[in-house]
């Protein structure tokens, strides 16, 4: 697009908007995001940073609308929990009914301890039932296409900053920021965000 208008731009400088407007991006659209449904579905993903296994932690409602997501180095009890609180604090996230998770042993006790602080209510269900996380399973490949596409991360923190960005246009795809149903609408919204509308 920029060469079709004689602008000679590398891909470094467009790397670096990304790091730059990315996080700018998911803290602006926070605000604006519909609340969430009160069935939550919680799983991580592997990718890969500077070589080694790291673990994107995501989360959707009963309808496929993203909650939150938490980029960790461990996969234990401590960064469930990590997770959990941060989706429990999100703004626009309803406190859940049910929570479904997969065979992840580290989500029971991040969930009990919640329930113990009084963060989450004692009639909270949660289900360890694989079958039922298949929406998440699907909801991560997008994610992770872009991830390939994008030829992987060399360090944690320009890959947190990009995730944000993925994630954040994600949900303006999905439609979770009010009047957005076409592309247009779409960047009509990021345009209002940034201060960029005529």
């Amino acid at each position: 697009m920029m060469a079709e208008r004689g602008i000679d731009i590398s891909h470094w400088a467009i790397m670096r908007w990304v790091h730059q407007y990315a996080p700018e991006l998911d803290k602006k659209i926070r605000r604006k995001l519909k609340p969430t449904g009160d069935s939550w579905k919680l799983d991580e993903t592997y990718i890969k940073i500077k070589g080694k296994w790291k673990y994107l932690y995501r989360a959707v409602d009963k309808q496929g609308n993203t909650l939150d997501f938490y980029l960790s180095s461990y996969r234990d009890h401590l960064a469930a929990a990590r997770f959990l609180k941060k989706l429990i604090l999100a703004g626009h996230t309803t406190i859940p009914m049910v929570i479904n998770i997969d065979e992840n042993a580290s989500y029971a006790p991040a969930i009990d301890s919640a329930k113990k602080t009084g963060n989450l209510p004692d009639k909270t269900e949660h289900r360890k039932v694989k079958y039922l996380n298949n929406r998440i399973e699907c909801d991560h490949r997008r994610i992770k296409r872009l991830i390939k596409y994008g030829l992987g991360f060399h360090s944690f923190k320009t890959g947190c900053k990009t995730i944000r960005g993925y994630e954040a246009m994600y949900m303006i795809r999905k439609g979770q920021i009010k009047d957005t149903k076409s592309y247009l609408d779409q960047v009509r919204v990021i345009e209002e965000l940034f201060g960029l509308s005529a």
